[in-house]
């Protein structure tokens, strides 16, 4: 069999930190594949903290990132660099991971050069196309035009046959973001930031935060923030570190309701590599990621949801997370409840990991190999 000429196609952080150990998997099976990396560079600073931890270099860097770049604007910069990109290499299989803008456009770009497409973590549904946007329509729209569809969960293979995707297009391997996360744990790991290494994570219940989903700017992060921070201020032992997005309007909210708190601090977004161990550390998490969703309960620790739907339901049902929606007082009651309740704590902390065995990236390399025809 001749070798299968591969685009790895990504262009934000949390596409990178998922595409990453396919990226390596890719070169460790040379025999197989001539691989090749293209970045869009959606986010640009972000993307290239992830690329130098894993020690990455793109073959292709398309560099479309603007400061308050519309996603028009960030559909048709990536399409036509895209173009040239394909045209150059001539890919026999173009993969995308996930459901960015960047994933969408790259599946378009393979489909229009009539190039097959493996949608890496594919089957992932929140059932309302607006939430989280415009991420919900992205995945849908890509899963449309894809050949290997590398589904996470039984539950993300499900979505998709009720979609009428056919069965032999669907392939079960477990998240990347599991197999990434053991590339960047240390046990004695020191932050760059002086105030993570003085907090005693043995004595104090760190809460860790993430926090800033369009759809949640407004009355409902104040919701988040007025809760967490009464919680905070009733259990002295806690304190809460909260990595503040860049969007000005997070952080306006976060600075009216945490200025001047006690146990609060406000810092700035973590590379990967720090926030991976700063997770591994914490006592809980509270968010409205997606990731976090995923790699929170590799480290057996709760995660709760502040999102009013979730495309990540596998961790409600094995009681790694829990969805709280926005509304102030089921955050405050569920955090209430996991601070003054061992027994209630230890569920969660101790639930199994749903999202695979962190050899995901392993077994999207075998079912490339084994169905290419």
């Amino acid at each position: 069999m001749d070798k299968i000429k591969v685009l790895v196609v990504f262009g934000t952080r949390p596409e990178a930190v998922k595409m990453a150990p396919i990226v390596k998997a890719l070169k460790r099976n040379r025999e197989h594949f001539i691989s090749k990396i293209c970045v869009t560079a959606q986010h640009r600073d972000m993307l290239d903290q992830v690329l130098r931890i894993f020690g990455i270099e793109p073959d292709y860097d398309l560099n479309i990132f603007e400061s308050g770049q519309t996603l028009t604007q960030i559909t048709c910069r990536a399409l036509t660099g895209l173009e040239e990109v394909i045209e150059d290499f001539r890919p026999d299989l173009i993969l995308v991971q996930g459901d960015t803008t960047t994933v969408f456009s790259g599946a378009l770009a393979a489909f229009y050069h009539q190039v097959k497409i493996g949608h890496v973590e594919a089957g992932l549904r929140s059932g309302n196309l607006y939430s989280p946007y415009p991420e919900e329509a992205n995945r849908m729209m890509t899963g449309v035009v894809t050949d290997f569809h590398f589904a996470p969960t039984a539950r993300n293979k499900d979505n998709l046959m009720k979609e009428n995707y056919p069965e032999d297009k669907i392939y079960i391997t477990g998240n990347t973001v599991i197999d990434a996360l053991k590339y960047v744990i240390k046990e004695d790991y020191k932050f760059d930031m002086d105030l993570l290494n003085q907090l005693d994570f043995d004595k104090k219940r760190v809460v860790l935060m993430e926090c800033h989903r369009r759809e949640n700017i407004g009355a409902p992060m104040e919701n988040i923030f007025s809760a967490v921070n009464d919680i905070i201020e009733k259990y002295k032992d806690t304190e809460l570190v909260f990595p503040m997005h860049l969007n000005p309007k997070v952080r306006e909210i976060a600075y009216k309701i945490f200025k001047d708190k006690d146990r609060v601090h406000l810092i700035e977004p973590l590379d990967y590599e720090p926030m991976a161990n700063l997770m591994s550390k914490v006592h809980l998490i509270v968010t409205d990621s997606g990731g976090l969703q995923e790699e929170g309960p590799t480290f057996g620790k709760p995660v709760l949801v502040v999102r009013r739907e979730t495309e990540r339901p596998e961790g409600i049902e094995a009681g790694t997370a829990k969805l709280l929606g926005t509304e102030y007082a089921n955050i405050y009651n569920s955090l209430d409840l996991l601070l003054s309740n061992e027994e209630e704590y230890e569920k969660m902390a101790k639930a199994v990991n749903p999202y695979g065995d962190g050899k995901a990236a392993e077994y999207i390399i075998e079912a490339i190999k084994d169905n290419w025809k």
